[in-house]
């Protein structure tokens, strides 16, 4: 996987551990952290690489550490990952250029994709995911109006309210937006939006 390393920055020993060795057993170079303020004692700006960081740590969360690299001119490809997601931190973590979002628990697979496409993002210099700029020109009018209101963070009710529709229609729309984008989660719909400058 060439010189570089996959940084896991997690508070939680055990999470910490195991996903040091998950991708050790997945072929890369593993360096763990259990702080923020450790991983950055550590780093040398350039250094090839990848970072999974945790969002909630204590002294220096992940958004926090996220925005000092951003500020010293650090680049690395960030994956964060939380047992305590919601929408308004995904979008921020995105606009501040994390390549992905996972939420607790989340698969083996999920993860190693994750690290393998910042590593060929990190390769190419490419400064967004590979999401085509017209997705978005899937949806309808109306499915376009709930997904800027699911980015926004607000419940399937609230969004029936202010559209004046049923929630029930809200959530067949909903169902439509993530089947034409094939997203996941809300989460992935997000990043969806933020990569296309939706």
């Amino acid at each position: 996987m060439s010189e570089s390393i996959v940084c896991v920055v997690d508070d939680d020993e055990a999470v910490c551990d195991s996903l040091s060795i998950l991708l050790e057993t997945s072929g890369y170079q593993v360096k763990s952290f259990m702080s923020a303020l450790d991983f950055l004692a550590d780093r040398r700006r350039g250094d090839p690489g990848v970072l999974v960081l945790d969002v909630r740590m204590p002294v220096l969360d992940g958004l926090e550490l996220q925005k000092r690299l951003k500020d010293a001119g650090d680049n690395i490809p960030i994956i964060m990952v939380t047992g305590h997601g919601d929408v308004p931190m995904a979008v921020r973590a995105i606009q501040m250029g994390a390549v992905d979002f996972l939420e607790k628990p989340f698969s083996e697979e999920a993860l190693l994709n994750a690290v393998d496409k910042a590593l060929k993002l990190q390769s190419s210099s490419a400064a967004a995911a590979d999401i085509d700029a017209g997705l978005l020109d899937r949806l309808t009018k109306r499915e376009r109006e709930v997904l800027d209101k699911l980015v926004d963070g607000k419940p399937n009710k609230i969004i029936a309210y202010e559209l004046g529709i049923s929630p029930r229609t809200v959530e067949i729309h909903r169902s439509r937006v993530m089947s034409k984008l094939e997203a996941d989660s809300v989460q992935h719909l997000v990043k969806i939006v933020m990569s296309t400058g939706g």
